[in-house]
């Protein structure tokens, strides 16, 4: 592989690091003899420490060739990333408006993987306001993957928002995106499309 991007893996609500999706994409990276070249943080509590930490993260890192993989809430702050370091970003089944959501999820929320609480507060509401990004500045960065049968989240918000050209649309599948391992070498090839796009 001539270019050698920097993976960092964003995970939903609630999830982990150990998801399935975040450790098929983990394994992907070690077949491509990218294993230190990913990061899949847990992600914090609240959207703005959430960013905080990120930023943070990548500013320690000072990743050369950064790319964003985000899923359901993470595609969001992929999104909101992805702008702010212009760097190039897959998005998983995103979230899109999840403010208008999240009324619904007030109170306690338990982690599926560690069992962790969460408390979700109208003050985080707000945080995720202030992160929408309400127009992109470069579409081109983007490449955003979505499942029809989506339970959880509306894939029309996200065709909506990001070009027809840069959508992937799967008939049926699930919020967890069904076959994802099947969908990574396009994925990867977006991304080493990109960056040798963004170095001419």
């Amino acid at each position: 592989m001539p270019v050698k991007p920097y993976v960092l893996y964003l995970h939903g609500f609630l999830s982990s690091p150990q998801s399935l999706k975040a450790q098929q994409t983990l394994a992907y990276c070690l077949e491509l003899g990218l294993g230190e070249r990913i990061a899949i943080p847990q992600l914090s509590d609240g959207p703005a420490r959430t960013i905080a930490q990120l930023k943070a993260l990548v500013e320690e890192l000072s990743p050369e060739n950064l790319v964003l993989m985000g899923s359901s809430l993470g595609g969001y702050y992929a999104t909101y990333l992805s702008e702010f370091y212009q760097a190039p970003a897959v998005l998983i089944n995103p979230a899109v408006r999840p403010y208008e959501l999240w009324e619904s999820h007030l109170g306690e929320k338990h982690n599926y993987y560690s069992g962790e609480v969460h408390v979700v507060t109208r003050e985080h509401i707000d945080e995720l306001r202030q992160i929408d990004v309400a127009s992109l500045s470069n579409p081109s960065n983007f490449k955003v993957f979505l499942q029809t049968g989506d339970e959880t989240l509306d894939y029309r918000q996200a065709i909506e928002k990001f070009p027809d050209d840069q959508c992937v649309v799967r008939e049926n599948g699930s919020h967890s995106y069904d076959n994802f391992d099947q969908e990574l070498p396009a994925m990867f090839d977006f991304f080493l499309s990109r960056i040798s796009e963004n170095q001419r």
